[in-house]
């Protein structure tokens, strides 16, 4: 039996021999030296320019994600660049591969968590009933609610206010925002924990100010994070530390077999 066809477009782009349209866009003539970074990637997100205010917010948003130091996802790229300095791009990759419910990735789960939890924007609804419902769900589960806490930012996320900000200077500062800040309050009181709305929180509720579907957000933090990565690893070519690294934590793990090395 033969398998029936199916039909493949793309809307994004395409070219021929003398010219390149990206969303219906001349690339050379309209986007090339027009857009930055940023708005490139709303357009790839959204198909149309951003607005000022948007850009100034995606903008905002995607580079809150470019560097946090030494993390997981950055020390995994230099350790892998150690390994294969040839690869640059394997190095970047096996960091971004790190971006997930803990680290950067928690921007999908928070907008997922918002926009399941109040499927339409709603500037009047009861944000604390609702909150203590999307709170309660994910303790029932025994499941860390997205979003909210930081391992060192306590008792503030020192990026999330200024965030709230930009938000509120463009018109962002939405029913989205006030929810998570609803749920990041409420979590703190049933816990006894101080639990702040942290960065990918922030950015989670901006999201869905922004009608961008959670299942996406992630890629906010792919295309941030991608060229804090590369920076890491132009640092490591130049100023090595992952030899280091690598033998001061074989040192320390193995100092039970071996007190001597672990003197070193």
């Amino acid at each position: 039996m033969s398998r029936k066809k199916k039909e493949i477009s793309t809307n994004i782009g395409w070219s021929n021999a003398s010219s390149i349209t990206v969303f219906g866009k001349d690339f050379v003539n309209d986007i090339l030296g027009n857009l930055n970074l940023g708005d490139m990637g709303f357009l790839e997100l959204t198909g149309r320019f951003p607005n000022p205010n948007e850009s100034r917010m995606f903008n905002a948003m995607v580079v809150t994600l470019v560097e946090h130091g030494l993390t997981p996802s950055s020390i995994v790229a230099r350790m892998t660049y150690l390994g294969a300095p040839e690869s640059l791009q394997g190095a970047v990759a096996a960091g971004l591969n790190g971006l997930g419910t803990v680290f950067v990735g928690s921007i999908e789960g928070a907008a997922k968590m918002l926009s399941e939890t109040m499927p339409e924007a709603d500037a009047e609804a009861n944000f604390q009933s609702l909150a203590s419902g999307a709170v309660d769900a994910f303790r029932s589960q025994k499941k860390i609610v997205p979003g909210i806490g930081h391992p060192f930012h306590k008792p503030i996320d020192p990026r999330t206010p200024r965030l709230l900000q930009i938000a509120k200077e463009t018109g962002f500062d939405g029913p989205y925002v006030k929810l998570m800040l609803a749920i990041a309050e409420d979590a703190a009181e049933k816990s006894g924990k101080v639990l702040p709305v942290n960065a990918t929180g922030a950015i989670g509720a901006l999201c869905c100010e922004m009608n961008f579907d959670w299942k996406i957000c992630r890629g906010l933090g792919v295309m941030g994070r991608a060229v804090g990565l590369v920076g890491h690893i132009l640092e490591e070519s130049r100023n090595p530390m992952s030899e280091e690294v690598w033998h001061s934590v074989e040192a320390r793990a193995t100092a039970h077999m071996n007190p001597d090395l672990a003197s070193e």
